[in-house]
C-alpha cells in the first residue's frame, strides 16, 4: 500500500484526481464563469483596436491592470508601440490615472508608462521573495525574438534591466511571458513561449521550422535568483494532444492553495475564419488547466470561456484570459477577458470574469446520485470544512473511512444529517461528534454521496 497523502491543513482543490480514489455515478466537471461588466474600454487618443491587456496584480488594496494600450504607427511599431498602467480599487472598474511620465501630443497628463523602446516594461509580479531587494520588488520577463529579459522596478512604474545580457534562456518570446516567486518551493519559476513539431513533439528552436509541423507550446523553468535559469521542460498534458496551440498561458499559484497551479492559455485555431470578411485568420477561446509540479498538466480540451454570442469575439486574438486573479470580495474572485481585438474603428474592451473562490473544477453528482471514496490521507486540525453547492432538493452527506474505505462509527454518512445549500467554507457536523482530533495524524478516506450537488473544495483546521 501507497504511503497516505499528507494533506495537513492545505485546501485541496478537486482540479484533478490526486485525491481521488473512485468514483460511481459522479464525475469531474468544470466550471465555466460568468462574463459580467467592462472593466476597461480603450478608447483615449493613444489606445486603438490592437489594445492587449497583460496582467492584473493586487498593488496597495487595489489592482494594477498593464497593457499595450495601442500601437501609433504601424510602419514604425517597435518604436510606438503604446505600454499603460490602470488602476482599479474594487476589481470592477479600471481607471487610468495621471503618471506624468509620458508625452503625447504636447501633454504628459495621461497613463503611459513607455513608448517604443527596449527593454520593454514586462508583465509583472510582485516578488514576495523574503530576500528580494526593495529596488526590485516588481519583477518580470520580456521578450524579443528568441531573447528573454530579466526587469526588475521598485515601484512597477519606472523599469531596470537586472543585466543588459539576454538570459541564457531558449524559447520563442513573442507574448505574454509570466514569472512569480513559488513561495512552496522557494525559488523562481517561470512559463514561456516555445514551439513543439506536432508529430515528434520534439522542441524546435529559433524560428526555422522548414520540415517541421510547428505548434505554440508552453515551457516551464526554475532560477533562485531571476537570472540563471534551469533548461526549460516542456508542458505534459494527461489528455496527449500535441495539436492544441496555446497562445498564452496565465500561469500562477492558486490564491489560498499555493502548491496547486493554474493555468488559464488561450487556444488559438488558425485553420478556422467565420468571417470571411476578416483580414486575418483563425479564432480562439480559454482553456482551464492544473498542476502539482508545474510540468504535469491535467488540461480540459472544452472551452473555459467560448467566444459567445458577439461576433466580434469570433476573429482572431480574442477571449485571451488576463494573468493574475483579483480576489475582489470574500464571495467572488474576478479575472479578465480581452475582446474586440483587431475591428476598425472599434476600441479592445477588457471584460470581467466572475469566478467562485476554488471553483475551478467540481465533483458533480446528478440528481439520481453519486458517491466519491478518496485516496487516504492525513490531516492536521479538528474540523473539517466544504466547498460546496446543491440544488433545492439536493444534498451532500460525508463518512470518515478507515484505509479500506469503511466507514467509522459516529463518523459515518448515516450519522450526519444531509446537508444541503451554498457555501464557501462550511464545517461539517456529525449528529453525536463534531471534534476530529483524535484521528489527526491517522491516514483516513472520506465516502462522498452527492445528489444533485458540487464539491469544490475541502480543508481541515484547528479551529474549536
Amino acid at each position: 500500500m501507497s504511503k497516505p497523502y499528507s494533506l495537513g491543513n492545505r485546501r485541496e482543490l478537486f482540479v484533478d484526481d490526486c485525491l481521488i480514489a473512485e468514483m460511481r455515478g459522479a464525475r469531474l466537471q468544470l466550471q465555466r464563469p460568468e462574463r459580467r461588466e467592462v472593466a476597461l474600454c480603450t478608447d483615449a487618443p493613444w489606445e486603438d483596436s490592437v489594445a492587449f491587456p497583460d496582467s492584473v496584480l493586487a498593488w496597495e488594496g487595489g489592482w494594477r491592470l498593464y497593457y499595450r494600450a495601442g500601437i501609433l504607427d504601424w510602419a514604425r511599431e517597435e518604436d510606438t508601440y503604446v505600454l499603460a498602467l490602470a488602476e482599479s480599487q474594487d476589481g470592477i472598474t479600471f481607471t487610468r490615472p495621471d503618471l506624468g511620465l509620458v508625452e503625447f501630443e504636447g501633454s504628459r497628463s495621461n497613463n503611459m508608462l513607455q513608448i517604443g523602446g527596449f527593454p520593454n516594461v514586462p508583465p509583472p509580479f510582485v516578488d514576495t521573495n523574503p530576500a528580494c531587494p526593495e529596488d526590485q520588488r516588481f519583477k518580470g520577463l520580456t521578450g524579443k525574438a528568441t531573447k528573454a529579459y530579466a526587469i526588475a522596478s521598485a515601484d512597477g512604474i519606472r523599469w531596470t534591466p537586472m543585466q543588459e545580457e539576454p538570459l541564457d534562456l531558449p524559447g520563442q518570446f513573442d507574448t505574454v511571458n509570466t514569472a512569480f516567486w513559488d513561495n512552496v518551493a522557494g525559488c523562481y519559476r517561470c512559463f514561456t513561449r516555445s514551439w513543439h513539431d506536432l508529430e515528434s513533439g520534439r522542441a524546435l528552436s529559433g524560428w526555422d521550422f522548414k520540415n517541421s509541423k510547428p505548434v505554440r507550446a508552453i515551457q516551464q523553468s526554475t532560477s533562485e535568483d531571476f537570472i540563471h535559469w534551469t533548461p526549460p521542460d516542456q508542458l505534459r498534458y494527461a489528455d496527449g494532444d500535441n495539436s492544441v496551440h496555446l497562445y498564452t498561458n496565465a500561469i500562477l499559484p492558486c490564491p489560498g492553495a499555493e502548491h496547486i497551479y493554474l493555468g488559464f492559455p488561450n487556444r488559438y485555431v488558425p485553420e478556422r475564419k467565420p468571417n470571411p470578411d476578416h483580414k486575418y485568420e483563425g479564432v480562439n477561446d480559454a482553456l482551464f488547466m492544473a498542476s502539482r509540479d508545474g510540468i504535469n498538466w491535467t488540461r480540459w480540451l472544452d472551452a473555459w470561456v467560448r467566444p459567445g454570442l458577439d461576433d466580434l469575439n469570433w476573429t482572431e486574438r480574442n477571449n485571451y484570459p488576463i494573468w493574475g486573479i483579483a480576489e475582489s470580495s470574500a464571495t467572488e474572485w474576478s479575472m479578465y477577458i480581452s475582446e474586440h481585438y483587431r475591428h476598425e474603428g472599434v476600441p479592445t474592451i477588457m471584460r470581467r470574469l466572475s469566478i467562485r473562490p476554488w471553483g475551478f473544477v467540481s465533483v458533480h453528482a446528478d440528481h439520481a446520485g453519486g458517491e466519491m471514496l478518496t485516496k487516504p490521507f492525513t490531516f492536521s486540525g479538528n474540523q473539517f470544512h466544504l466547498n460546496f453547492s446543491t440544488s433545492a432538493a439536493g444534498s451532500i452527506r460525508v463518512g470518515l473511512c478507515d484505509q479500506q474505505g469503511q466507514e467509522l462509527p459516529g463518523l459515518s454518512s448515516a450519522d450526519m444529517e444531509p446537508v444541503y445549500g451554498d457555501a464557501l467554507d462550511a464545517v461539517v457536523q456529525w449528529k453525536e461528534r463534531t471534534d476530529l482530533t483524535e484521528l489527526e495524524g491517522q491516514p483516513i478516506c472520506l465516502r462522498f454521496h452527492l445528489k444533485d450537488a458540487d464539491l469544490f473544495s475541502l480543508r481541515f483546521s484547528g479551529e474549536v
